[in-house]
């Protein structure tokens, strides 16, 4: 498990160090260039050790003060918010090439699943908030990711919970378009979908979301996230008792040909 507010993030700290390296040996002082830019000493001090992100305004005017011909501008390419948050990137290194992938989910549609209004609608409503290019540059990272249903040879097998499918995400004709896309990739003969039913009452998958990973050599990994908090377990011991979950889950779940019939009815009454 990863704690992402430990620090601040890796090109921040880089370019503020860039920039702090660049001003001392053109013989700048904190306040000269914080005069220039419109800030205070504080601000570039923060700036300079990381702690906050520097503005595209102050690279150009410290690239041109400290003469580093368009070094220091170029800093901003390092700057840009990961695609895919830095925690969930192990995680996407074993599912792009896992033979199986297995996963119950009690508060969201899948991502494999989402069609383009759902997860735009999700990125651009989380906290804190992304402007618009980070949310576009998600939407295809996703989407990207999508492919991954497309090889016959990967089992993928999904548990949603009703309350999900009951949520309207959008406007009514985004929710019957994001249903009948599950419809859709369920028909596939390597994907199945099983819906769990509010009627089902408690069963231990409520504690969050999980995914089970069987890799090319057979191994098998757990991942468990819960508000932003998630983890990916290689031990056996944690897989196991994650895998004992998703069993009694699959168990209690409608069947793939009884959750079609349910998403369905659930088409129909929109």
């Amino acid at each position: 498990m990863t704690d992402e507010t430990s620090q601040p993030p890796l090109g921040w700290r880089y370019v503020g160090n860039q920039v702090k390296l660049w001003r001392t040996d053109a013989g700048f002082t904190r306040e000269e260039l914080g005069k220039e830019v419109g800030y205070g000493y504080a601000t570039i001090e923060s700036i300079e050790l990381g702690r906050r992100r520097p503005s595209e305004r102050l690279l150009q005017i410290a690239d041109q003060m400290c003469g580093a011909r368009g070094k220091l501008l170029a800093g901003k390419d390092y700057l840009r918010p990961e695609p895919i948050p830095a925690r969930a990137q192990d995680y996407m290194r074993y599912e792009s090439e896992a033979v199986a992938i297995s996963s119950y989910q009690p508060l969201l549609i899948p991502g494999l699943l989402q069609t383009e209004e759902t997860m735009r609608l999700m990125f651009s409503r989380l906290r804190p908030l992304v402007d618009d290019e980070t949310v576009d540059e998600r939407v295809v990272a996703r989407q990207a990711r999508q492919a991954l249903l497309e090889k016959q040879t990967t089992a993928f097998s999904f548990v949603i919970q009703e309350s999900v499918l009951r949520l309207q995400v959008g406007e009514v004709g985004a929710y019957r378009r994001q249903l009948l896309h599950l419809l859709k990739v369920g028909a596939q003969r390597n994907v199945s979908i099983q819906v769990m039913e509010t009627a089902a009452g408690w069963h231990p998958g409520l504690g969050g979301a999980l995914v089970l990973l069987e890799t090319p050599e057979h191994e098998h990994l757990a991942y468990v996230e819960s508000q932003g908090m998630n983890a990916l377990y290689t031990t056996p011991e944690r897989v196991s008792a994650i895998s004992q979950v998703h069993a009694v889950v699959t168990q209690q779940a409608l069947c793939p040909k009884a959750s079609e019939e349910f998403i369905g009815k659930a088409v129909e009454e929109l």
